[in-house]
């Protein structure tokens, strides 16, 4: 089977770690003795998210007064940089050395008209007084919500149009190489008035992106791995039911919260409808098992009524 599995954000940060490298690479380890049973027999894609990484270095970057604060993009593109070493790294640790791995800094498409560029939603970056947000909107043309009793900075969150760089992500898979790729939901692009490709100032969201590259690659599953066992109705309730397999139209009856489970539902969502392959919600302990069924929540178009753990 060719598989894209999507790292949660808690596959190279746990909350509540101390954001150090060596907790990142403890965390990386941890990922990679999960997947590796699943490099027998299957080609692998693995995507991961970057948010706390692009946090931490757009703070290190705001230290240094002299040099303006590098864009979103270049911050995306040095932190999957990063992930992507550390996941390569831990893999060839427990993989046969004759495995083969790349890191493909990943450019996606967005459209310039896509209406998240007029109401940015995106919450990133440290806390600000009123004051500070104030200011910052000012000297810098930022957007800045409040988050509670603070401020953040807030940036758009397109969907993605189109990735770059299929053509080599398939060529080495076809080669047997296990590759890294659309880290962060993708590089955010666009093309400018004079149809050149420029970086944005935006956040993809991961697994929107992951469900794109898993469609345009041909993918037979695609697998989100996250820090929740399964998808729950009535989450938090005495009533609470993890579902075991639904049709995509067994779950637009419901509601999962923007926040945490919707997007990913979506994504599964919108993968098995313009595919007709499973996606795959599930803990990365639990990977293998829920490609076969037997942990985690699968969604198919043949998957019948919808049935529970």
């Amino acid at each position: 089977m060719r598989i894209v599995i999507a790292l949660g954000g808690n596959a190279l940060l746990r909350r509540g770690e101390a954001m150090t490298a060596e907790n990142q690479r403890k965390n990386a380890r941890i990922a990679a003795e999960a997947l590796a049973p699943l490099n027998n027999g299957h080609e692998l894609v693995v995507t991961h998210g970057n948010g706390p990484q692009v946090g931490l270095l757009a703070l290190q970057g705001a230290a240094y007064k002299d040099v303006e604060t590098y864009p979103l993009d270049v911050l995306g593109a040095e932190t999957v940089g990063m992930i992507g070493y550390m996941i390569e790294q831990e893999l060839g640790n427990v993989l046969p050395f004759e495995k083969p791995f790349a890191t493909i800094l990943t450019q996606v498409e967005v459209d310039p008209k896509d209406p998240a560029f007029q109401d940015p939603t995106k919450y990133i970056g440290p806390i600000y007084s009123k004051e500070e947000a104030d200011k910052l909107a000012a000297e810098k043309g930022w957007a800045l919500k409040q988050d509670g009793d603070s401020w953040r900075r807030v940036v758009p969150s397109p969907l993605p149009k189109r990735i770059f760089e299929l053509r080599p992500i398939k060529w080495m898979l076809e080669r047997g190489v296990l590759v890294i790729a659309a880290g962060g939901g993708g590089i955010p692009t666009m093309y400018d008035e004079n149809n050149k490709l420029i970086g944005v100032e935006c956040v993809i969201d991961k697994d929107r992106a992951s469900g794109l590259l898993a469609k345009e690659i041909d993918a037979d599953a695609f697998v989100m791995a996250t820090d929740a066992d399964a998808v729950y109705l009535d989450w938090g309730t005495p009533e609470q039911r993890a579902i075991k397999s639904a049709t995509p139209e067994e779950l637009d009856k419901y509601g999962f919260a923007a926040g945490s489970m919707g997007p990913k539902v979506e994504a599964a969502q919108t993968f098995v409808r313009l595919t007709g392959k499973k996606a795959v919600i599930c803990t990365l302990d639990q990977v293998a098992q829920a490609i076969a069924g037997e942990a985690g929540t699968t969604v198919a178009n043949d998957a019948g009524p919808m049935k529970f753990h």
